[in-house]
């Protein structure tokens, strides 16, 4: 067996919420940004990075409502989702140079969600290679950077670019 050190996977776990939590509301509520990761703060909606990226740049749009399907939202919040989304593939463009994007949802524990009774975007930057062996056959990820630094980046761009 292989064994991988992961001191901030550590951090994670001795401070999730209990399991009936649902941790965008959580964390939407808990006003800790840099701690969480939350990117940007709109009406309706926040952007945060995944603790668990498949890359670099592992966006997440959610509403700070509790909303487990498309059709459960609000119209204003759908818009904003989108326009938070356009942003994030614009920031991400910018300071990534990704090849292509994954944007998209999963609704329902069945679909893959993770957080299935909260509704939420991803947004992927994607190159060429980026799945390789150690994905598909080592179950390993490997990431250039480090989550604070691609916190800073893309908090940078959102406050630089008049959207925060």
């Amino acid at each position: 067996m292989d064994y991988l050190w992961s001191p901030w996977r550590y951090r994670y776990v001795t401070s999730a919420s209990p399991a009936d939590a649902c941790i965008f509301c959580v964390k939407a509520a808990e006003q800790r940004d840099a701690e969480n990761y939350i990117v940007f703060r709109g009406r309706r909606n926040f952007v945060l990075l995944n603790l668990y990226p498949y890359t670099t740049g592992h966006l997440m749009i959610a509403p700070y409502g509790h909303v487990p399907t498309l059709g459960d939202a609000g119209v204003e919040t759908l818009a904003e989702m989108m326009e938070m989304t356009r942003q994030a593939e614009i920031h991400l463009r910018s300071i990534y140079r990704p090849r292509g994007m994954n944007i998209g949802m999963n609704i329902g524990e069945c679909a893959g969600a993770g957080v299935a009774g909260h509704i939420h975007m991803h947004v992927l930057p994607r190159w060429p290679a980026d799945a390789n062996f150690m994905t598909t056959v080592g179950e390993t990820r490997i990431l250039p950077e480090d989550l604070a630094d691609t916190y800073e980046k893309l908090r940078a761009a959102w406050v630089l670019k008049g959207t925060a």
